[in-house]
């Protein structure tokens, strides 16, 4: 069975860096496609970025230049690197595992961006 397992998060101040960790088990981990989504009360479900099992990497323009993803194959792991964090960077951050047919969702890491 494969599990998502999360880390990182917490309350910073604008400006801020955070980064994100999302280790995967149970799964041939290079085989998936890993996203990064948040998720605010009341709205959809925002995609922030995405990365490959080669490593292609893409990011949302909301997010573009402040935010990398990468993927560490050997450790089964995904980051997030948080930079400049603003107030509108707030939410619940979730990790996505996806391959065809298949799709693993992290239990969420809440992110808050305030002085």
């Amino acid at each position: 069975q494969v599990h998502l397992v999360q880390s990182g998060g917490g309350l910073v101040q604008p400006g801020g860096s955070l980064r994100l960790s999302c280790v995967v088990s149970g799964a041939f981990f290079s085989e998936y496609t890993m996203g990064w989504y948040r998720q605010v009360p009341g709205r959809l479900r925002d995609k922030v970025a995405s990365i490959t099992g080669s490593g292609d990497t893409n990011v949302d323009d909301a997010w573009k230049g402040r935010f990398t993803v990468s993927r560490d194959n050997a450790k089964d792991t995904v980051y997030l690197q948080m930079n400049s964090l603003k107030p509108e960077d707030t939410g619940d951050y979730l990790c996505l595992a996806t391959r065809p047919g298949e799709a693993y969702w992290g239990q969420g890491t809440q992110v808050t961006v305030s002085s």
